[in-house]
């Protein structure tokens, strides 16, 4: 089977790019799931109930998240009552939504598990990502020996560790957070595909998807403002066993698409 594993979906733009290009990605593909991390898909920064809606209705199956998830407080109902999107499951107990979800692929018939984990190096507090990466694990394949782990983290070096602390345990391991794609995309000795940062889904004449000119804004007030134009859609196709859980293959993506 086939996995679709798309970078931090930018504002606007990243969330009109899927609109158009993910119904025939997936069909040219043959994508049995599509994962995207919707982490800015909400003017910039954080996501509301429509933008992921947006972006489900786009065709993607399963939504993380990161740093931003709480930054529109309309979205704390949505993770009470929705599966599709997922917080960090090492973020504080107790706190809204589900870190990890089954997802049934009807195009396939094999279940996939989504595991969303969170770094702490140069982040904000959350508990350690390996231990929750561990007990989450160990719970997903009671159910399912195909498992897709979104690692969103700053750090390479946390990234790369997560990689192989899971390599053997689940199908792939791949980064977000960065906006900026690596190519690194490798098979470990276990049978897990990995891949430090996917990149993401945002204007190309831009930094990370904010407005050239208003980086140094952003940086003095912390609000974001979208750039506009030509979108890059970055990510990951996974292929993976459905029996055995273990990838064979990786390769990265990245498209254009008209603004």
């Amino acid at each position: 089977m086939r996995l679709l594993f798309l970078g931090d979906v930018v504002g606007r733009p990243g969330r009109r790019a899927l609109r158009v290009l993910l119904p025939r990605l997936v069909a040219r593909e043959e994508v049995q799931l599509v994962v995207a991390n919707g982490e800015n898909a909400s003017g910039g920064k954080g996501i509301d109930p429509e933008g992921a809606e947006e972006l489900l209705d786009a065709g993607v199956d399963v939504l993380t998240s990161g740093n931003h998830i709480w930054q529109h407080t309309a979205i704390l109902d949505y993770l009470r009552e929705s599966r599709r999107l997922l917080r960090p499951a090492n973020l504080a107990p107790g706190v809204p939504g589900a870190g990890a979800v089954v997802h049934a692929t009807g195009r396939s018939g094999v279940c996939v598990g989504v595991l969303n984990l969170i770094g702490r190096v140069f982040m904000g507090p959350a508990e350690c990502p390996f231990h929750a990466a561990e007990r989450a694990v160990e719970e997903l394949r009671r159910e399912t020996p195909v498992i897709l782990v979104d690692m969103h983290g700053e750090a390479t070096s946390e990234k790369v560790a997560m990689g192989r602390f899971l390599d053997g345990k689940v199908s792939a391991v791949i980064g977000s957070h960065t906006h900026v794609q690596t190519a690194d995309e490798s098979i470990l000795p276990g049978g897990t595909a990995y891949l430090t940062d996917a990149g993401m889904c945002g204007p190309e004449a831009s930094v990370l998807g904010v407005k050239t000119e208003q980086v140094l804004r952003r940086f003095l007030t912390q609000m974001p403002t979208v750039a506009s134009g030509p979108v890059l859609v970055q990510g990951a196709l996974i292929d993976v066993d459905g029996a055995t859980g273990r990838a064979t293959a990786i390769r990265r993506v990245q498209e254009r698409v008209a603004a």
